[in-house]
């Protein structure tokens, strides 16, 4: 029997110590796991995390699944960045006093990834903002990579058919799972995909590239479909979701998902989980 367990960042998955499935099967995760846990393989799809993740040296190691993570000659990089515009004494000021170019350190580097707003539309909005409040302005910068020849890094489109469909983290990450290890279940724990208070729902909020803690819940109803198609293209995989309580529970989180309905996926709790594994 094959398994993989795909990690999400709702907080139900708290209760669980992560490091006891190691011996049961991979271990897929998702953008900020990293920071307190080491996967088998870590997905990503938004610019600020996956840069965050790959200048951390993560990405040395362990194979990572970033969205539109395209290599570009580092001969490119000052047209590309400058795009040819001469900026004044003041704008350059500007660029680095808000630290709009957000980087590693080139080294002997080759070849870099860049994610980001047009560098002068950035500028421009700055100057508009200059006694802006952090919270009612969008975060613009530009975020760059510079990357080695030898990392783990494997960009959506080479791997998802026909070609990257533009899902969240979560789906991506159970795609690749499904894709690599070819399992006879997988167990999706921590996608919550909804609250139990009606707030945000992550691990990480109110940390860097997260929304704070007093924010709305993200609707859940891209996530479903994702889900939805992943389970309907593999169909031989048993999915379980595992949740805070059994599919009998009445929490916003361990209610069964309508648009599930007859596919290939059961709905666990914790202590199932736990008797399954035999921990």
């Amino acid at each position: 029997m094959k398994r993989v367990f795909c990690i999400g960042n709702g907080e139900s998955r708290k209760v669980l110590d992560l490091e006891t499935l190691r011996p049961h099967g991979k271990i897929y995760g998702c953008n900020a796991l990293y920071r307190d846990f080491t996967p088998d393989h870590l997905s990503a799809v938004d610019a600020g995390i996956m840069h965050e993740i790959y200048n951390s040296g993560f990405c040395q190691n362990t194979p990572t699944l970033f969205r539109d993570w395209n290599r570009l000659p580092g001969m490119m990089y000052e047209n590309l960045l400058w795009a040819g515009k001469n900026y004044s004494d003041q704008d350059y000021e500007l660029i680095k006093k808000e630290e709009v170019i957000k980087s590693n350190e080139r080294g002997d580097c080759e070849e870099f990834v860049m994610h980001g707003s047009n560098l002068a539309g950035v500028v421009e909005i700055l100057k508009k903002n200059k006694e802006r409040e952090k919270k009612n302005v969008n975060h613009t910068s530009i975020n760059v990579s510079w990357v080695t020849k030898d990392d783990k890094v494997t960009s959506i489109n080479d791997i998802m058919q026909p070609k990257d469909r533009g899902w969240a983290c979560g789906a991506t990450s159970g795609y690749a799972a499904c894709h690599y290890e070819k399992p006879d279940e997988v167990f999706l724990i921590g996608h919550d995909l909804e609250s139990m208070n009606g707030k945000l729902n992550n691990v990480y909020k109110d940390t860097k590239h997260y929304g704070l803690k007093e924010a709305h819940k993200t609707p859940s109803v891209n996530w479903i479909r994702q889900w939805r198609q992943l389970f309907t293209e593999n169909p031989k995989i048993q999915f379980y979701k595992v949740n805070p309580q059994a599919d009998s529970g009445k929490d916003p989180i361990s209610i069964p998902i309508k648009e599930w309905d007859k596919l290939n996926v059961k709905y666990i709790d914790y202590t199932a989980l736990d008797k399954m594994l035999g921990l």
